[in-house]
């Protein structure tokens, strides 16, 4: 792993009141992610890993702990400044993809610009050069239901990258996708750290999406318990199913 951390989690737990019940999702959680490094975080269902993802990405707070972002330690920004560091320096991908149906795939690339204030055209370049990265160089002008769904998450990784982000979060990319489609995916995923040095973090249940990653990292009850692919170690499927086996007995 890059020692330069765009992403690091420090002693960070996060707590719910249920009623007069208090939940702890995250215990005391520290974590990093390097530059160009491509994470993938996997644990039983209740384990953690969405609260985990949303408070890296800033779309939660942490109860206790501090998470800094491209440098930034997030508890010390209002919320409009991490509104800001969010829209700039992170990019998102969803499992059902979230393209506005009215809109072509060059459009809805260039959505995050928009958002941010920015004029389109300056960045039409970048918005064809990232078609032609994922494969839909012909298919700009077409709308979501004109794609298929492989095509239409190829569009949400594009606009994922639009803003050159520090971080791209990935919450379970290939959820919907059939086998070839999610394969794709994470060909493309994985190919895209290396050869734009990008760097992505990305929740799977998947042992097959998880091992196309650098290092899985795996959490239960709310704690970080295992690493695979530090050190040389190898993060086959055949290792992360028989950790994840280890974690569900």
């Amino acid at each position: 792993m890059n020692e330069e951390a765009v992403l690091r989690a420090e002693q960070v737990t996060k707590t719910y009141q249920m009623g007069h019940v208090e939940v702890c999702a995250l215990r005391t959680v520290d974590f990093a992610v390097g530059r160009g490094e491509f994470v993938a975080i996997m644990g039983p269902s209740g384990s953690g890993k969405s609260t985990l993802l949303h408070l890296l990405g800033g779309l939660d707070q942490a109860s206790a702990g501090e998470i800094t972002l491209a440098g930034q330690p997030l508890s010390q920004l209002s919320d409009d400044e991490i509104t800001a560091v969010r829209r700039r320096k992170v990019g998102f991908i969803f499992q059902f993809y979230n393209l506005l149906p009215t809109l072509s795939a060059e459009e809805n690339i260039a959505l995050p610009l928009v958002i941010d204030g920015q004029s389109v055209l300056p960045h039409a370049e970048r918005i064809r050069t990232l078609l032609d990265l994922v494969g839909l160089t012909d298919r700009g002008g077409h709308r979501p239901d004109q794609l298929s769904g492989g095509q239409q998450q190829r569009v949400a990784i594009a606009r994922a990258f639009i803003n050159q982000p520090e971080i791209v979060l990935a919450d379970e990319p290939t959820g919907n996708l059939d086998s070839r489609s999610g394969t794709a995916i994470l060909e493309l995923l994985q190919r895209t750290c290396r050869e734009m040095q990008a760097t992505i973090l990305m929740v799977t249940h998947d042992a097959r999406a998880a091992s196309y990653a650098d290092r899985v990292v795996f959490l239960k009850d709310g704690e970080i318990v295992h690493h695979l692919g530090q050190n040389g170690q190898g993060n086959s499927i055949q290792a992360i199913m028989e950790v994840m086996a280890g974690l569900e007995a």
